[in-house]
């Protein structure tokens, strides 16, 4: 039983950066235009990785796009201003958007 209980939170502690960050652009209201899997308003995450894949400024480009919106990239449908969601939580949500598969 304790072997098991180990192992839940071990697992759970594992899962919790990526649940997080989800949970953070759920909150931030980034799920509003687009989703992991699929395009919705905005391209889907995985897009977003495939696309910047290997750039080494990426995190930091994104983040500013969160932040301050964007335009001309994915079509012509820009990119609003994200005014609730500050620098640090930027980098968190680039850094797991970059690593979506």
């Amino acid at each position: 039983m304790k072997r098991a209980l180990l192992i839940m939170a071990v697992m759970t502690t594992l899962a919790a950066p990526a649940m997080a960050d989800e949970a953070l652009a759920k909150a931030k209201n980034c799920m509003a235009c687009h989703a992991v899997d699929k395009k919705l308003v905005g391209p889907s995450y995985k897009d977003v990785a495939k696309k910047y894949a290997g750039d080494a400024k990426a995190v930091d480009m994104l983040a500013t796009k969160i932040m301050k919106g964007g335009s001309g990239v994915w079509g012509a449908i820009p990119m609003p201003a994200n005014p609730q969601v500050n620098e640090a939580d930027a980098k968190k949500l680039a850094s797991w958007v970059l690593g979506q598969k």
